[in-house]
C-alpha cells in the first residue's frame, strides 16, 4: 500500500522528463504496501494519468517504471478511514484494478483525500465496460422480429447456450474489489461460485438447500440477481434434452427466482423474450408449463424480505399453491390457499368474502400472535414472508406463533347481527381484551363477565363441571395488584408478622449498620426464596377467593343460553368507556406510569392502566385524521399498524416527549393541548 507525501515545489516540476509527452493528472511521493517482505512499505513516485496509475523509482527522466494499474469504470477506490490511521499512523487509500490492488499510505489527511478524489474522478470519466453477454443481449433486443438473425446469433455464440463447462468470468460486469460483510468475497468471485452451484443442481438428490443458498446470496448481494438470471437463461437455452429431470432443475430455480426477486429492466426484457421463445419452440411440454408460470409470476413479484421456506420451494417446484392456516377468535380456523404474491390485504378480503363479512362497516385484518404478544400485519406484507418467519422461529422462544383474522376497528357496533359470525368475533375479542387487562372496567364487572363466560362455556352450574383456569376468565394483573397492595400495607394482625420492639428496649445497633455485613449470601438467598413462596401463596389464596366469587355469580345464571350469555356479556362490556376503541400502549418515555391511548371511531381518550374512566376529556375533532377512512385499525387492544391516513405510533412518542414538560400540577396527565397534536 502506498503512502502519500506533501507536494514540494521541486516535485511539481516532474522534470517534464519523467512524463515526456504524457499528460498527467497528479504526481507525488506515496508509500505502497509490499506484502510478504520484512519492509511493509516502500516509497515510490506515483503518476496518475487519464488511463492508469503508474509508479516509478524516482521522478527523474529515464526512471524505471515499476508497475501500472489500468483504470477502467470497474475500478474502485476505498477512501481513508480513521481505523487504519489509528493502527498505522498513516491515512490509507486502496485502489482495486482487474489484476492489481494498490494500497497507498500518507501521513497527511488532505493529501490522501486529494489523491482519492483524483483517482475516483478518472474512474468516473471512463465509459462503462460491457461484457460480451451484454452486447449480445442488445443485439437480440434489436433483432427480435428477424428470426434468421436470432438463430445466427445463438448458433455462433456458445456463451448464450447451455454448457457443462465451468464459468471463469461473470456474464455481467462487476466492480473490482472485495465485498465486506457476511463472509462474502468479491462480487466477481461470488458470481462464478453461483454458476458452480447451479451446475451442482443437476446431480443433487435434494435441490432445496442449494436453491435456498442461491436465493440467500441474491438476497444479501442484490447486484448478483441479474447475473443469476442471465446464468439461468443460459443454462435453459439450447439444452440437448429440455424436459430431462436434470434440466428441469434450472427451471425450478428460475421459478423460485421469479417469485422472489425482479431483475433489472434490460435483463427483464431479455428474460421475457427467452420465455416466449421457449414456449414457441416447446409447446405443450413441462418446459412450456414452467415458462408460462414464470411469465405470470413476473407480473406480480415484489422484492421479498425473506428467502422462501422449504415448504414454499417445494410448492413452487410443482407450480402449486400453498395452504395457510388462519385462526379465528376462539377455537376456529381455516386453511386458505395462497401464492408467493398474496398480500395480507388480499387474504383478509378473501376470508371476509368467505365468511360473508364483505358488507360489514367494521374493518378486519390479519394479526400475528405469540404466547405473550400480538401485532397486526401490514396490508402490503406478503403472506409467504410471514409463513417463512413463522417456520423459522424457535418454538420455545416465545410460544407458538400463529396468524389470526380479527376485527381491526369497530366503526358500527349496533349494526352487527346477533346471529352472525361477526357477533361471535366481537364476543371473543372482547373477552380477550378483558383477560389481558385491556378492558377498563370495575372489579365487580370483571367478575360478572367471567361468570357469563363460564355460563357460555359450561352451561348451568354443576358440581361435576370442570372449571377452566382463572387466567382464562379473569385478568391476572388485577389479582397481582390486590396481592401487592396487601403486602405493601399489611394488617397489624397479619399472621406471621414480626412485632416491633417496645420503645423502652432500644436496638443494640442502628438499623442496617451491620445487617448487610452479618448476613451471608446463603441467608439472603433463603430470604428471597421465602418471599417468593409467600408471594405465590398469597397469589393462590387471592385467586381462589376471586374464583369463588365468580362461581357464586355463575350459580345465579341458571337458564342462560349461549346467546343470552353473549348478549349479557357484551351489554356489561358496553358500559365500559373504553369499549370499541383501539388501545395504544404508552409504556416508555417520561410518563410516571403506564398509559393507554384509546382511539375510537369518534374520539380519542387517555387512560391510566387499570382505571375505568378516562384521565382527560376526550378529543372529538377529526379534521385531519379519521379512523373511519377505511383500511385497518388495530383490533381491540392490540398494538397498531396504521395504513392510509391513520394515527401512527410516532404520534404517541411525540405526545410522550411533550409530557416531559408538564408542570407538577398536572398530576402526571397529558393536557388536552398535548393530545391535540395527535389530530
Amino acid at each position: 500500500t502506498l503512502s502519500l507525501t506533501r507536494h514540494r515545489p521541486g516535485d511539481d516540476v516532474l522534470d517534464r522528463r519523467a512524463t515526456t509527452a504524457c499528460c498527467y493528472v497528479l504526481a507525488g511521493w506515496l508509500y505502497r504496501e509490499v506484502p510478504g517482505t520484512w519492509i511493509w512499505q516502500r516509497r515510490h513516485w506515483f503518476v496518475l494519468t487519464q488511463d492508469s496509475l503508474d509508479y516509478y523509482s524516482s521522478p527523474e527522466r529515464g526512471a524505471r517504471r515499476l508497475g501500472t494499474l489500468v483504470l477502467t469504470s470497474l475500478c474502485s477506490v476505498i477512501w481513508p478511514d480513521k481505523q487504519t490511521y489509528k493502527e498505522t499512523g498513516y491515512w490509507s487509500i486502496t485502489v482495486y484494478g482487474r489484476k492489481h490492488c494498490y494500497r497507498l499510505y500518507t501521513k497527511h489527511f488532505n493529501e490522501a483525500v486529494h489523491w482519492a478524489c483524483a483517482i475516483q474522478k478518472v474512474v468516473d470519466s471512463k465509459a462503462p465496460v460491457e461484457t460480451p453477454t451484454q452486447i449480445l443481449i442488445r443485439d437480440i433486443e434489436e433483432n427480435k422480429p428477424n428470426e434468421e438473425v436470432l438463430e445466427h446469433i445463438y448458433r455462433h455464440n456458445p456463451i448464450l447456450k447451455y454448457t457443462q463447462s465451468p464459468l471463469y468470468a461473470p456474464l455481467l460486469p462487476f466492480p473490482y474489489g472485495k465485498h465486506s460483510g457476511k463472509g462474502y468475497t468479491a462480487l466477481r468471485e461470488e458470481a462464478v461460485r453461483l454458476f458452480n452451484s447451479l451446475q451442482q443442481l443437476e446431480a443433487a438428490r435434494d435441490p432445496v438447500p442449494l436453491i435456498q443458498g442461491v436465493l440467500q446470496t441474491c438476497l444479501d448481494l442484490w447486484p448478483l440477481r441479474d447475473e443469476v438470471y442471465c446464468q439461468l437463461v443460459k443454462q435453459t437455452s439450447g439444452a440437448p434434452q429440455p424436459d430431462a429431470p436434470t434440466q428441469l432443475r434450472y427451471w425450478q430455480l428460475l421459478t423460485c427466482m421469479s417469485c422472489t426477486f425482479l431483475p433489472g429492466t434490460p435483463v427483464l426484457k431479455y428474460l421475457r423474450f427467452h420465455l416466449d421463445r421457449v414456449r414457441s419452440h416447446h409447446p405443450n411440454t413441462e418446459v412450456d408449463g414452467y415458462a408460462s408460470f414464470i411469465l405470470e409470476a413476473l407480473k406480480k413479484t415484489r422484492c421479498r424480505e425473506c428467502v422462501p421456506s422449504w415448504e414454499e420451494i417445494q410448492v413452487l417446484m410443482g407450480r402449486r399453491e400453498m395452504l395457510c392456516v388462519v385462526h379465528f377468535p376462539g377455537q376456529g380456523s381455516c386453511r386458505m390457499p395462497v401464492t408467493s404474491h398474496t398480500t395480507a390485504d388480499e387474504l383478509a378480503r378473501t376470508i371476509s368474502e368467505r365468511l360473508g363479512l364483505q358488507r360489514s362497516r367494521n374493518t378486519f385484518a390479519l394479526f400475528e400472535r405469540s404466547a405473550q404478544h400480538e401485532w397486526p400485519v401490514g396490508g402490503g406484507t406478503i403472506i409467504a414472508d410471514i409463513l417463512t418467519s413463522l417456520s423459522a422461529k424457535d418454538p420455545e422462544s416465545d410460544g407458538q406463533r400463529r396468524l389470526y383474522f380479527k376485527l381491526y376497528c369497530l366503526l358500527d357496533v349496533d349494526s352487527i347481527c346477533v346471529d352472525s359470525i361477526e357477533y361471535t368475533f366481537l364476543f371473543e375479542q372482547c373477552h380477550e381484551m378483558m383477560v389481558r387487562g385491556q378492558l377498563p372496567a370495575s372489579e365487580e364487572d370483571l367478575q360478572a363477565l367471567a361468570a357469563l363466560r363460564l355460563q357460555w362455556m359450561m352451561g348451568d352450574f354443576s358440581i361435576h363441571s370442570p372449571c377452566p383456569p382463572l387466567d382464562e376468565l379473569f385478568p391476572g394483573n388485577v389479582v397481582e395488584a390486590r396481592v401487592l397492595l396487601a403486602l405493601k400495607n399489611p394488617s397489624p394482625t397479619t399472621p406471621g408478622s414480626t412485632p416491633a420492639p417496645p420503645p423502652s428496649c432500644p436496638q443494640r445497633f442502628p438499623g442496617g449498620l451491620l445487617a448487610g455485613a452479618l448476613w451471608s449470601h446463603a441467608t439472603a438467598h433463603k430470604q428471597r426464596m421465602a418471599q417468593d413462596l409467600r408471594l405465590r401463596g398469597r397469589l393462590k389464596e387471592e385467586g381462589a377467593a376471586i374464583m369463588g366469587a365468580i362461581v357464586e355469580r355463575w350459580k345465579s345464571l341458571v337458564g342462560y343460553s349461549q346467546k343470552d350469555s353473549m348478549a349479557a356479556y357484551l351489554a356489561i362490556a358496553r358500559r365500559s368507556p373504553g369499549f370499541g376503541c383501539t388501545l395504544y400502549e404508552s409504556s416508555t418515555g417520561s410518563f410516571s406510569q403506564k398509559l393507554w391511548l384509546g382511539v375510537a371511531a369518534k374520539c380519542v381518550s387517555l387512560y391510566r392502566q387499570g382505571e375505568v374512566e378516562s384521565s382527560v376529556p376526550r378529543i372529538r375533532s377529526w379534521s385531519r385524521c379519521s379512523v373511519g377512512d377505511g383500511g385497518a385499525q388495530t383490533g381491540l387492544g392490540s398494538r397498531p399498524h396504521c395504513s392510509r391516513r391513520q394515527i401512527q405510533p410516532k404520534y404517541c412518542t411525540a405526545a410522550r416527549r411533550r409530557s416531559s414538560r408538564r408542570s407538577s400540577s398536572d398530576g402526571g396527565l397529558l393536557s388536552l393541548s398535548h393530545l391535540d397534536h395527535l389530530c
